[in-house]
C-alpha cells in the first residue's frame, strides 16, 4: 500500500478476477502476522439494505478493534457487490450507509490496521466508487484486456502445482467453453487435474470430452468444427452434440453473423489480408467510421460485432479466411431452412443437421 493511502481499493468487472487479486494483496499482507484473530475476512456482498447495513456495522467494528496480542490488524471487505447499478445499490439507506462508511476510512489509523476493499460489480458514476480511486491504493480491473493473460496464468500455475501439462490450445478452448467465466474455468481445471495422473497432459480433446458448455456463449466444439470448414470434423461433433443435447442452431447462426461483419471489414480493407488479431484499438477506430449503423450504447450482440470482445474476434478470423461473403450468407439461409425443417420434423434433427452440414461443406 502506497504511504499516503489509508486503504487498499481493487475493483473491477470481473469477481473471480478481483478476488484473486484481493487474495494476493491479503496473504502478502498477513504473512508475519501470526495471531489469526489479527487477520479478518469479512463477506460484503449485500443482497438488501439490512444486510448492507449489518455488513458495514461489522466491518467499522473490524478495523476499530485492537488486535488482542498488539499485532497489526489486516481486514478484508470482500465481494463488495452493492456499489453496483442495483435495487440494493441504487436504494437511498445504501448511499448514506457509503457515506458514512467514507467517514470511516478517512479516519483509519494505519499504524494499527490495513485495509483491503474488493468489489465487483461496480457503477463508475457512483461518488463513493469515484472517491475510492482517488483516496485509496487502487486498482481498476478490465478482464477485456488483462484477464485472459491472467487467468492463463492462473490456470498454468494451477496445472503445475499438480504435476499436470496444458497446452496454449487447450486453455483457449477451456476460456471458450465456458464463455471466459474465470470462476468456471478455475473449478474445472481443478476437476481435469484430479482426473488426471501426475505427467500427463490436459488436450483439447479431453476437455472436449469431459467440460460441458456454460451460459449463453456459442463456443463449443460442433461450432467450431463446422467454420474450420472440416466436413468430417463436422459429422463427427454433430454425432457428440447431439449425445449431450446441446443447443447448437442458435450458436451458428450466432457466430455467422459476427463472421459476416468480419468477412466485409476484411473485403473492405479495414483489416489488412496479414491481420491475425484484433485490438481494442482496431475496434475503436474502426467503429468509429461504422457506428452510425449500429444503435449508441447498445448491449453486447452477435448484430454488432463492436460489442464483442476483441481476442474473440481475433480466434474468429481464422476461420473468416475459409469462406467469401457469398458463402457465409448462404450460410445464413440454409440456418434459417433448418430451422423451418426442424419445425416440421421435430424427430429428425440429427439428420436434418448432417444434411446442413454436407450441403454447406460438401465439395
Amino acid at each position: 500500500m502506497s504511504s499516503s493511502a489509508k486503504f487498499a481499493f481493487i475493483c473491477g468487472d470481473d469477481e473471480f478476477l478481483v478476488s484473486d487479486k484481493g487474495k494476493a494483496w491479503f496473504d502478502n499482507a498477513t504473512k508475519e502476522i501470526t495471531d489469526e484473530l489479527s487477520k479478518e475476512v469479512i463477506d460484503a456482498r449485500g443482497n438488501n439494505l439490512d444486510e448492507v447495513s449489518q455488513i458495514v456495522d461489522r466491518f467499522i467494528e473490524a478495523i476499530q478493534t485492537q488486535s488482542m496480542f498488539g499485532e497489526k490488524k489486516v481486514v478484508w471487505l470482500k465481494a463488495v457487490n452493492f456499489l453496483a447499478n442495483s435495487q440494493t445499490g441504487n436504494a437511498k439507506g445504501t448511499l448514506e450507509l457509503l457515506e458514512h462508511l467514507k467517514s470511516v476510512l478517512e479516519n483509519i489509523d494505519g499504524e494499527a490496521v490495513s485495509v483491503l476493499i474488493t468489489a465487483s460489480p461496480i457503477y463508475k458514476v457512483r461518488s463513493f466508487y469515484k472517491w475510492c480511486v482517488k483516496e485509496g491504493d487502487s486498482e481498476v480491473i478490465d478482464s477485456s484486456k488483462d484477464g485472459i493473460a491472467r487467468i492463463a496464468e492462473k490456470i498454468q500455475e494451477s496445472c503445475s502445482e499438480m504435476g499436470i501439462k496444458i497446452s496454449q490450445g487447450a486453455i483457449q478452448l477451456l476460456n471458450d467453453k465456458v464463455n471466459g467465466n474465470n470462476r468456471l474455468i478455475a473449478m474445472e481445471v481443478e476437476k481435469l487435474t484430479t482426473y488426471l495422473k501426475k505427467g500427463e497432459t490436459i488436450t483439447e480433446e479431453l476437455i472436449n470430452e469431459m467440460v460441458p458448455n456454460f451460459g449463453e456463449g456459442d463456443f463449443f466444439e460442433a461450432t467450431d468444427a463446422f467454420f474450420s470448414g472440416q466436413l468430417e470434423w463436422t459429422l463427427e461433433a454433430l454425432n457428440r452434440h447431439f449425445f449431450t443435447q446441446t443447443e447448437l442452431l442458435g450458436s451458428l447462426q450466432s457466430r455467422n453473423r459476427l463472421m459476416i461483419q468480419l468477412r466485409i471489414l476484411k473485403d473492405s480493407g479495414e483489416l489488412g489480408s496479414g491481420v491475425q488479431r484484433i485490438s481494442q484499438n482496431d475496434l475503436v477506430r474502426i467503429s468509429g467510421k461504422f457506428r452510425e449503423h449500429f444503435d449508441e450504447g447498445a448491449p453486447k450482440s452477435n448484430l454488432n460485432i463492436f460489442t464483442q470482445n476483441p481476442y474473440y474476434l481475433g480466434r474468429l478470423l481464422k476461420d473468416v479466411s475459409h469462406f467469401s461473403l457469398k458463402n457465409l450468407i448462404d450460410f445464413q439461409i440454409a440456418f434459417a431452412e433448418t430451422f423451418e425443417a426442424i419445425v416440421e420434423n421435430p424427430k429428425d434433427q440429427v439428420a436434418i443437421f448432417n444434411q446442413l452440414a454436407i450441403r454447406c461443406l460438401g465439395d
